[in-house]
């Protein structure tokens, strides 16, 4: 163990913290301190931390890095465990010239979450280029910036959400079942950490799960509602949430809090499309990258959302679950009520209109519909869920008429349930192809695909043996058309992961749809029932 050096002398500048020097620690005040306690200030005191070990062997405290590459610009985060007060907070990018590693950048790590940004303008994307990070003399991980996939006729995306903390152990079964199929991006759409208060170390957690899958290859890592502490978000822009459950709209802890955990995980991404915070300081990170001929839009679902407390008749035991099988969906659907908000809004319709040659995919969080009927248990169902972008109604039109306009598909994760739709806009059938992937565990809280009126669907899908495909409205009157869907009698009990392969020759998507526990290596291997399912692209 390292020794100790007292007194400590490294410092939190934080909003709204107080800066106090004793004589063994820094103690950081309300309302910081109640987050993220086993990460920071003295950690190494605190008791146990029972998501991870923090006190790592000191060759070992540089944990993962993640990395995209687009329009010729390497943006690296390097993640460390906590470092000791004595401990350099200096690391270094090196890349090895065929000879020997060659310094390229050194960056300070941030002591609140402990990361640190790499940004190489001019990288040269026609090769492939080993990288370290280090820090000290022994410590470092090592991998491979991969070259631009743009020769190749199929590009591979891999997609994964909802990583809960009900299961602690490795995911072994994902890394084998990835790796072999050798995506050339891989996406976590949310929900990476389920600690609420504990960042840092639930995302240290995942990092070691997850590391071998995003070593050698680009990644894209997006934070939902539990990643900043919250069971859900509606983020109206930043502001301050006040009500349990916060659907009163905004965030629930300290915007430093906020910061950390988006820094952390999509410091990475390309540059924003428009860089300015919303309200609190609270940044923002909806963005494109390019890879392999391929344009990817990757949005914000939660930020600028409305919530739905104060704003719509509540029709439930909460203000964001509706109950009331008699209740008029238009009565929800209000003027004023945002979804994706006038940012985005423009940032999309931009990038329609840009690169109309490529095929375009839009990735988020959620799905623009209610596509569950049954949560967390078989007597449990909702009319509507408001916590999904079906609703506002007006607002997941606007947003599915410029996805549309690109000709994009849409990639997202969050509900825990495996669904292919066709959305529906002014009729069945003219809006953009969406898949939502399965959920890496699904043993927390599931959902199911199960109309009500179980016979009432037209147009069903012959290609499945699955019941209750075809034209439905959703319980937003939105217009969807079920493909295929994996409830929790599924093998694995629905959890598993989605492949996304784009054959840029053919203009088509194909979507594969693989539970956890199958080995992909075996040729016997099978998917969930539906799929794969094929799609002009």
């Amino acid at each position: 163990m390292k020794k100790l050096l007292y007194p400590i002398t490294f410092f939190f500048i934080v909003v709204g913290c107080v800066e106090v020097q004793k004589e063994k620690t820094v103690i950081p005040m309300a309302p910081f301190s109640n987050v993220d306690t086993l990460a920071i200030n003295d950690w190494w005191n605190r008791a146990e931390n029972p998501i991870i070990d923090l006190k790592v062997a000191r060759d070992s405290v540089v944990a993962f890095g993640l990395y995209t590459v687009s329009n010729n610009t390497l943006k690296l985060s390097a993640q460390l465990y906590p470092l000791y007060a004595d401990e350099s907070r200096e690391v270094r990018l090196e890349v090895h010239d065929g000879n020997s590693w060659e310094l390229l950048q050194k960056q300070q790590v941030n002591e609140l979450g402990w990361s640190a940004l790499f940004r190489v303008d001019n990288w040269d994307t026609s090769k492939d280029s080993n990288y370290r990070i280090r820090h000290g003399e022994e410590a470092y991980f090592q991998g491979r910036i991969r070259k631009d996939p743009k020769d190749k006729d199929e590009i591979v995306l891999a997609a994964l959400s909802c990583n809960s903390n009900k299961d602690r152990g490795m995911r072994e079964n994902y890394v084998r079942n990835i790796n072999h199929q050798d995506p050339d991006l891989i996406f976590f759409a949310g929900d990476q950490s389920y600690d609420h208060t504990e960042h840092t170390a639930a995302w240290l957690k995942f990092g070691l799960q997850f590391r071998e899958t995003f070593r050698n290859r680009p990644c894209i890592t997006i934070p939902d509602d539990h990643d900043i502490g919250q069971g859900n978000l509606w983020g109206e822009n930043g502001k301050i949430s006040k009500t349990k459950g916060s659907p009163d709209g905004g965030y629930r802890y300290h915007p430093e809090y906020v910061k950390m955990v988006e820094r952390c995980q999509t410091a990475h991404l390309p540059d924003p499309f428009d860089p300015t915070p919303v309200e609190r300081g609270i940044g923002v990170y909806y963005t494109n990258l390019l890879l392999g001929g391929i344009d990817f839009a990757i949005l914000e679902d939660r930020k600028f959302k409305s919530g739905p407390e104060g704003k719509i008749p509540q029709q439930g035991p909460r203000p964001d679950h509706i109950r009331n099988p008699e209740y008029d969906p238009a009565s929800i659907d209000l003027e004023g009520l945002k979804l994706l908000g006038e940012r985005q809004l423009l940032f999309l319709e931009t990038w329609a209109d840009v690169r109309p040659e490529m095929p375009k995919v839009v990735l988020s969080q959620t799905g623009f519909c209610g596509g569950t009927h049954i949560h967390g248990s078989l007597d449990n169902r909702l009319h509507a869920d408001l916590d999904s972008n079906g609703w506002p109604q007006a607002g997941r039109k606007k947003a599915l008429r410029l996805i549309q306009k690109a000709n994009a598909i849409h990639i997202a994760g969050d509900q825990h349930l495996a669904t292919v739709v066709k959305h529906g806009i002014d009729e069945f059938g003219d809006g953009p192809w969406a898949f939502v992937v399965p959920a890496i565990v699904n043993d927390y809280y599931s959902r199911w695909w199960w109309p009500e009126a179980e016979n009432a669907g037209g147009n069903p899908n012959t290609n499945t043996s699955l019941p209750w495909t075809g034209d439905y409205l959703d319980g937003f009157d939105n217009m969807i058309s079920m493909m295929a869907y994996v409830n929790p009698e599924s093998p694995s009990k629905g959890s598993g992961y989605g492949l996304i392969r784009f054959n840029k020759r053919k203009k088509e998507a194909t979507f594969e749809c693989w539970p956890r526990y199958l080995d992909v290596t075996k040729g016997t291997a099978k998917q969930f029932t539906g799929w794969p399912i094929t799609i002009p692209n």
